[in-house]
């Protein structure tokens, strides 16, 4: 008997980079109050999770554009529909957590279909030094 999905499900038709398998995940925020740090949990495997974060709380100018098969792939032809996430990888001292700004996750938030998706701007990178950013406010 397959489980009932749950509404806040995002579905990756694609999976996500080097985890292709696995299509469905649950967004649980680490904070109450904003959307900064997300685990974005497998609900096909419980041992695996991202820990994901909104770039514009980190780089305010980030500024990624992604092709239109790839709108097309989310089902909108919309921005406004989208949001950006980029994948952390969380290392003692915090500081040292990376972060990944080329290869930003894609949501349209209408229909809560995702995409990893490859950006060709070459300023941004696969890592970058969380301790690189300053928070808002700094």
């Amino acid at each position: 008997m397959q489980k009932a999905k749950d509404e806040r499900t995002i579905y990756f038709p694609e999976g996500i980079l080097g985890f292709g398998e696995f299509h469905e995940y649950l967004p649980i925020p680490m904070s109450e109050e904003d959307d900064g740090v997300i685990n974005l949990q497998s609900a096909e495997d419980e041992n695996l999770s991202f820990v994901i974060m909104n770039p514009f709380f980190l780089k305010e100018d980030y500024n990624p554009q992604i092709l239109k098969s790839d709108y097309k792939k989310l089902g909108t032809t919309s921005e406004e529909d989208l949001s950006y996430y980029v994948i952390c990888v969380v290392r003692e001292p915090v500081g040292e957590s990376t972060i990944n700004l080329k290869c930003p996750i894609v949501v349209n938030i209408k229909n809560r279909k995702a995409l990893q998706v490859i950006l060709e701007d070459e300023q941004y990178a696969m890592r970058h030094l969380l301790k690189e950013f300053k928070k808002k406010g700094d």
